[in-house]
């Protein structure tokens, strides 16, 4: 079984992408991976959010016996990378730059840890488009030399089948995307 390194925002999102990859469900190429799960969001403010966050992937983690590595919580560095982008519309050229950041740190670690494989959570989300997202980690394999395994797992029930299960596992579900911007916006 190949493995991959699988970057996750949050519990809701992980779960139906990570069991998808390693073969609960079917996958359209019949490949099953060995998922490592990659909690990098730097993005997520304020900390106490984004603790918050990471606590209930944890749960979750060691519940699926799943493992867990945890990226630096870095958001004075995720803040300048977004400079002048902070009154942006949701969805555009801010959003574009977080989803680059992520995946260029999860490209580096899987490269840095013999990982031949990554894939992002971020496309079950339903604003995140998955054609804005999956040519950004395809672009960021081939800087690496990886694969990329693009999806947009929303599509096909994904999104319902999500749900579902954090019902399930009574999952913490937060109300914003992550960002000091998408919280002014959303709520």
């Amino acid at each position: 079984m190949s493995k991959l390194l699988l970057h996750v925002c949050c519990g809701p999102c992980a779960i139906y992408v990570a069991k998808k990859l390693r073969g609960d469900y079917q996958l359209e190429s019949n490949l099953k991976f060995d998922c490592m799960l990659f909690f990098y969001n730097p993005n997520i403010w304020p900390e106490e959010e984004y603790q918050k966050r990471l606590a209930e992937v944890k749960r979750w983690a060691t519940k699926s016996n799943l493992s867990l590595i945890e990226g630096k919580y870095e958001h004075e560095k995720w803040q300048e990378s977004v400079k002048g982008l902070e009154k942006e519309p949701e969805g555009c050229a801010r959003c574009s730059t977080c989803f680059k950041v992520r995946l260029e740190e999860s490209a580096k670690y899987a490269k840095a840890n013999g990982y031949e494989y990554f894939a992002s959570t971020l496309t079950i989300g339903r604003n995140k488009k998955a054609d804005i997202i999956n040519p950004i980690g395809q672009s960021l394999a081939e800087k690496y030399c990886l694969t990329f395994i693009a999806g947009d797992w929303k599509k096909n029930h994904g999104q319902e089948e999500s749900q579902r299960l954090v019902k399930e596992e009574e999952m913490y579900r937060q109300n914003y995307c992550g960002c000091e911007f998408s919280l002014r916006i959303d709520n």
